[in-house]
């Protein structure tokens, strides 16, 4: 059969490619895809050619082999449901919803023990948000926020919403989010900040709510490299900041020469691809996506989806994110 795959094929250009799709092999099955996610952080950085092209696209997902080099296949946030089983496959798994790992295409091949069935209840566009949640258990992990902490986040996109609500569940003593768009800051108001504040106005009020210590702890979401400053500014002597953006190309100067060296400031990559060391002897990522789908039934992150178009029009998706961010947050992409 024929299949519709995406491509980044250039800067801000996107096309449909008609594809051989093979009949499953053994172990396999065949998912006719229903809806996918977009994931606005390293999609859009290919869509404005930002994305650094010898960088693998994931070793650690079979779907996403190769580089981010143009023309590139790429997107992980599939929900779909199997259709067509290879040899071998056990009976049950015809008819299933599944999420995979997948690239935005009509239908794709995968091997069983690639795919988590949904669980029951959990709706499909709730469950293409798998990978933004299991992101925002695993900031979650590597924070380590803590009784009576005072945390910032910077960024209230996607990731940074779902963090946000997440946090809102600890008995924390402060949670102040930034973000530059207002509709954003209301949202983060929503998902249970108790004050969202714009990054480039005055620093009075982001200072009284943290109070002369500082934050104890700051997650630097926004994918803005700049932005390090001011996590640099609110994190108080010995605090943590967790820096889960991924910036691409793009470079901005930081400064490290003030009170970072003698306030022992501490830096933290967060990246879902591996869980922590320290953690690494009860959390696996089987008990990482136990959360994560129990945390989607909670929040259910399907509202935060802007618009949900058909696959057909993915090029106007991808240029209604890019350039209207402050109109839309995320869309999602449904399939015939």
């Amino acid at each position: 059969m024929k299949r519709r795959s995406l491509y980044f094929v250039g800067r801000e250009t996107v096309e449909h490619r008609p594809e051989e799709l093979a009949d499953p092999a053994p172990g396999e099955v065949r998912v006719a895809s229903l809806c996918s996610a977009i994931s606005t952080g390293t999609e859009l950085l290919l869509y404005k050619g930002e994305a650094p092209a010898t960088l693998p696209a994931d070793a650690t997902l079979p779907a996403l082999a190769g580089t981010l080099a143009y023309p590139c296949k790429y997107g992980y946030c599939m929900v779909g449901r199997v259709d067509d089983l290879g040899a071998g496959v056990d009976s049950i798994w015809r008819g299933r919803l599944v999420f995979a790992f997948n690239p935005h295409e009509t239908a794709f091949l995968a091997h069983v023990d690639d795919l988590l069935p949904l669980p029951a209840g959990c709706g499909q566009q709730d469950a293409a948000f798998l990978p933004s949640m299991e992101t925002a258990v695993n900031l979650i992990l590597d924070g380590g926020p803590r009784l009576g902490e005072r945390v910032a986040v910077l960024g209230q996109g996607v990731i940074g919403l779902l963090t946000t609500a997440l946090l809102a569940r600890h008995p924390l003593l402060a949670l102040l989010t930034f973000d530059g768009l207002p509709a954003r800051r209301a949202l983060s108001v929503q998902f249970g900040a108790q004050v969202s504040l714009d990054p480039q106005g005055p620093k009075d009020e982001a200072t009284n709510s943290l109070g002369a210590a500082g934050a104890d702890l700051v997650y630097e979401l926004s994918g803005n490299p700049a932005a390090l400053d001011l996590a640099l500014y609110l994190v108080g002597d010995h605090g943590r900041v967790v820096v889960g953006s991924w910036y691409g190309d793009r470079r901005a100067s930081v400064n490290l020469g003030g009170r970072f060296h003698r306030g022992r400031i501490k830096l933290i990559s967060s990246q879902v691809s591996h869980i922590e060391p320290g953690l690494r002897g009860r959390w696996d990522r089987e008990r990482r996506f136990a959360e994560a789908w129990r945390w989607l039934a909670e929040v259910r992150p399907s509202r935060l989806a802007s618009r949900a178009l058909p696959f057909e029009q993915a090029g106007e998706a991808y240029r209604m994110l890019a350039q209207q961010p402050d109109k839309y947050l995320t869309i999602l992409f449904t399939y015939n």
